[in-house]
Order: C-alpha cells, then structure tokens, then sequence
C-alpha cells in the first residue's frame, strides 16, 4: 500500500487496510478497537460518532446529501442503541454554489433532525475556490443517551440468527443509475432513512438485541464479514432469504453488480437471540421501509470468521469482503 486510491474507500478490504494500518496504528486503544458503529464514552451513558458526506450526485432519487448527512450520523448511533441528542454540522461549500440549492439541503437536514428529536448545536462553514471540492461536503458528529446497553458486534454467538431490516442495494443501484443518466423507468430509489424509531420500538419490546450495524459502504457482505470476524464466528446465509427489489437485480445482472456489496443507507442488520427472532419480525414490519424484514443467516462455527452463502441450488461458497472500487462517492 503506497498511495491511497478510490478503492481504499468502498468499505471493502481495501478500506478495511487503510483504517488498520495507518489510523488504528497511529490512535490505537481500547474503544477504538471494538470497531462500532459509534463509541460507546461515559461509562457507557452516552454514545459518540462522525462521518463525512461527499456522494455524487448530491441530489438523487429518494434524498439528498443533506438528508443523508443527518441519517448517516443519527443511524450510527442508533445502531449502538442510543437515542440521537445533539449533532455539529461542519461543510465545506464550493464557490459558486447556488444558495437555493444550499436552502434545500439544509431543510433536508432540519426534516431528519426532527425525526431523530435531534438538534444541530454547533458547526463551521468554509467556502473554497471553484475546483477545490466537488460542490459541497458535510461532515456530521453526534452524541446520543444510550437506551440499551451492552449492544455489540463483538458479542455474536451462535444463540443467536442473523436479520435484515429490508430489501438490500438501493441506495447503491440508484445513486449509480442517477450518476450515470440511466432512466430505467421504474420507481427505484434510495432508502435512505432515519432507522431510530425501528431501533427505539425494539428495545421497547423487549427485543434481545446483539447487535445491530446499518449496512452503508461494502453493504451486507461487508457488516456480516466484519461481524464474522469480530465475534470468531461463522454465518451461513440463506440466499434465497435475503430480499433484492427486481430494479437492483437487473442493474446488477446488467453490470455485473454484487448485490450483497451494493450500498445501503436506511438497511440494517441485526443479530437477536433465536427465540425473539419472529417477535423482531412483526416489530419491524409495522414499519413502511422495513415491511419485507427477514432472517437471513444463522450463526454457527463451521468455518470461523467466515461468511458462507447457501444457494437455492444446494451449493455454498464464501461470501468475501468487497474488493477493489465499487462506486466511488456513494456517501
């Protein structure tokens, strides 16, 4: 690895290199090396993430690089089981943008925030000369009150069953049709989407919740294989279990595509003990954007930090970590 190159950002194994041999080097301790969606400081109470937004095009079919910034940060803390409160919002604005096209992107946030009961407290602005940044980015922290402790990727067993909030790749597939100027005349978008209420109706019922991880670069492959690998197990998918919208299949037959690899960005995975698996079902599907919720995968230790896919056909193979560059700018 002697330069960073497009690949080093797809959430895949080359990602994955970048992160553990530059800056888990360099930062090295112990909250870090769990490797969450968000760290978990103060003895547990509060939850503490970042993330920055550069997806290309910042308008697209389903949201904006507004909406996504404040999902993007609000869903990390979800997925640690905390309750979104307070967020900074740092953008690094492109002269010559259009202040309309600002505007909006700004009422994207607002409308996301007030969905999480969430609210921006501090920032910072910068506006560079044209060329510098591709039009706008946002960079987005959040603190969040942890409602259930104890929720980590590092804790997966083989008590417990592997599910998917909803259907998997849309954000991926629609961002790369919108980038691409491809009218596939269908209704596909992106499923980006504040994932706090599904979280928040969980635990109120109780739901014996592992761990929960929102599947956004290196999509479902990428979270399973790194839960794998955290917890030193083995998780055997049922192909045919995992839900793919037609429109995302055919781009993908089209281009050659891995659905499994494809972004997500209101799609998440969870790991809950056996007997509340169905009990998470019916949570889940009173949701629109979660009605097609399913078990996928069982947990087992036939192959260690392995993923294995069992196909409709009765065959297997191992489901790998996404290599190479995906789509560069999907987030």
């Amino acid at each position: 690895m002697k330069k960073v190159t497009l690949a080093h950002g797809n959430g895949g194994a080359e990602n994955q290199e970048l992160i553990s041999k530059v800056f888990y080097k360099a930062f090295e301790n112990e909250i870090l090396a769990k490797s969450e969606d968000a760290a978990i400081i103060d003895n547990g109470r509060l939850a503490f993430t970042t993330d920055s937004f550069t997806v290309s095009p910042i308008f697209f079919n389903g949201a904006d690089i507004g909406k996504l910034s404040i999902c993007g940060t609000c869903n990390d803390l979800a997925m640690m089981g905390a309750k979104p409160k307070y967020l900074t919002c740092s953008v690094i604005i492109e002269e010559g943008f259009e202040v309309d096209k600002l505007e909006t992107i700004v009422n994207s946030m607002k409308i996301e925030l007030e969905k999480n009961g969430a609210k921006v407290v501090s920032g910072d602005t910068k506006v560079v000369p044209k060329g510098s940044v591709d039009k706008i980015f946002i960079n987005t922290t959040g603190i969040g009150e942890v409602q259930k402790e104890g929720i980590s990727s590092n804790k997966v067993s083989t008590d417990d069953v592997i599910i998917v909030s909803r259907d998997i790749g849309a954000h991926g597939a629609t961002i790369f049709a919108s980038r691409e100027g491809m009218d596939m005349n269908t209704d596909l978008q992106s499923d980006c989407a504040s994932l706090w209420p599904q979280v928040e109706a969980l635990i109120n019922e109780n739901i014996n919740i592992t761990a929960l991880r929102d599947a956004t670069r290196g999509g479902l492959s990428a979270v399973l294989n790194e839960w794998a690998v955290q917890s030193d197990i083995c998780i055997e998918v049922n192909e045919e279990a995992v839900p793919v919208k037609d429109e995302v299949k055919g781009l993908c037959e089209l281009l050659g595509f891995e659905a499994m690899s494809l972004a997500n960005e209101g799609t998440f995975v969870l790991a809950v003990k056996k007997e509340d698996a169905k009990k998470a079902i019916e949570v889940l599907s009173s949701f629109e954007n979660s009605s097609n919720a399913s078990i996928i995968a069982d947990v087992t230790k036939q192959y260690d930090k392995k993923v294995v896919l069992n196909s409709p056909w009765g065959t297997k193979r191992f489901l790998e970590l996404p290599t190479g560059e995906l789509l560069p700018r999907i987030c």
